[in-house]
C-alpha cells in the first residue's frame, strides 16, 4: 500500500494541505507591513513626504494585506466570484456606513457649535489659571 494518501477515521482519504500559499502570504504580508514601518519612521524622522500622501499610501497597504488574509485564510480565493461578490458587498456598504455616520456627526457637531448659544458664551469664559483655587478645596 503506498503512502500518498492518508486515511482519515472513515476511511475517507484526507486532503492534501500545501504550505506554500500561507507562507507566500506571510511573506507579502511581512513585506507590505516593514515597508509601512519604514515609511512612518522616515516621514517622523525626516518629514519626507506630505502626511496625506502618506495616509494614502497606508490605506492602499492596508486593503492589500486585508485583501490578502482575506483570499488565503477565509479561503475566498478558490471561491467563485458570485460569493466572492455576496459577501464583498456588503463589506463594502459597511465602509459606506462608517464614512456616512462620521460625515453626518462632523456636519452636527459643526452645525451645533455655530448656532448653540451656550457654546458661543462658553467659548468667551477665561479658563483660571493653576494658581487660582480648586472648587471645593479647603480654605
Amino acid at each position: 500500500m503506498s503512502d500518498a494518501h492518508t486515511l482519515t477515521a472513515s476511511g475517507a482519504p484526507e486532503p492534501s494541505f500545501s504550505t506554500k500559499a500561507i507562507w507566500r502570504t506571510f511573506w507579502i504580508l511581512l513585506i507590505i507591513t516593514v515597508a509601512e514601518l519604514a515609511l512612518a519612521i522616515l516621514y517622523y524622522e525626516t518629514d519626507f513626504l506630505p502626511k496625506h500622501f502618506l495616509n494614502g499610501i497606508f490605506i492602499i497597504g492596508t486593503l492589500a494585506k486585508a485583501f490578502f488574509i482575506i483570499a488565503e485564510f477565509m479561503h475566498l480565493g478558490h471561491e467563485l466570484r458570485n460569493l466572492i461578490l455576496s459577501l464583498g458587498m456588503p463589506a463594502l456598504l459597511f465602509v459606506w456606513f462608517i464614512i456616512a455616520f462620521l460625515w453626518d456627526g462632523n456636519s452636527y457637531k459643526n452645525l451645533r457649535n455655530e448656532y448653540d448659544r451656550h457654546h458661543a458664551q462658553q467659548s468667551n469664559v477665561k479658563v483660571r489659571g493653576p494658581e487660582a483655587k480648586k472648587p471645593g478645596a479647603a480654605e
